[in-house]
C-alpha cells in the first residue's frame, strides 16, 4: 500500500466514523506495528478531540508520532517528531486541534479527516516513504 492509499484509507475512517484521529493514523499502519489492533484502538481512544478534548495536540498528529516512535525504533524519534510537527503545520495550519477546528476563531484551518490524511503524508515524507 503506497503512503497516499493509506492516507486515503486513514482519511475514510475517519469521515465514516470508524476511528478518532489517532486511531485512523495507527489502525493504517497495523501492517507495520508490533501491536494488535484491538490494543491500538483502545491506545489511541483517549486523542478523540485531539489531546485534552482540543486544548492540545492534534490527535492525527499524535498518531503519527506514536507510529514514528515505532517505525524508528526509538532512535532519533524526538528529531522525526519535530519534523512531522513543522510538515504537519505546513499542509494543516496549526496542530492544535481547538485552532484547527477554527474554535475560537469560527474559521475551520483543516477538517479532520484532512488532518489525518495530512499527518499520514507527513509522516511518509519525514520518513522518506
Amino acid at each position: 500500500m503506497t503512503i497516499e492509499e493509506r492516507a486515503a484509507q486513514a482519511a475514510e475512517w475517519k469521515a465514516t466514523g470508524q476511528c478518532n484521529c489517532a486511531q485512523a493514523v495507527l489502525k493504517v499502519f497495523e501492517d507495520k506495528l508490533p501491536v494488535d489492533a484491538d490494543t491500538l484502538m483502545k491506545l489511541a481512544a483517549g486523542y478523540a478531540a485531539g489531546m485534552g478534548c482540543m486544548e492540545s495536540t492534534c490527535g492525527a498528529l499524535i498518531g503519527a508520532v506514536m507510529v514514528a516512535g515505532i517505525a524508528t525504533d526509538g532512535r532519533g524519534t524526538p528529531r522525526v517528531s519535530k519534523e512531522l510537527v513543522q510538515t504537519f503545520k505546513e499542509k494543516c495550519g496549526a496542530t492544535i486541534c481547538k485552532d484547527l477546528k477554527g474554535v475560537e476563531t469560527g474559521t475551520v484551518l483543516c477538517p479532520c479527516p484532512e488532518c489525518v490524511r495530512n499527518a499520514v503524508l507527513a509522516l511518509g515524507e519525514v520518513l522518506g516513504e
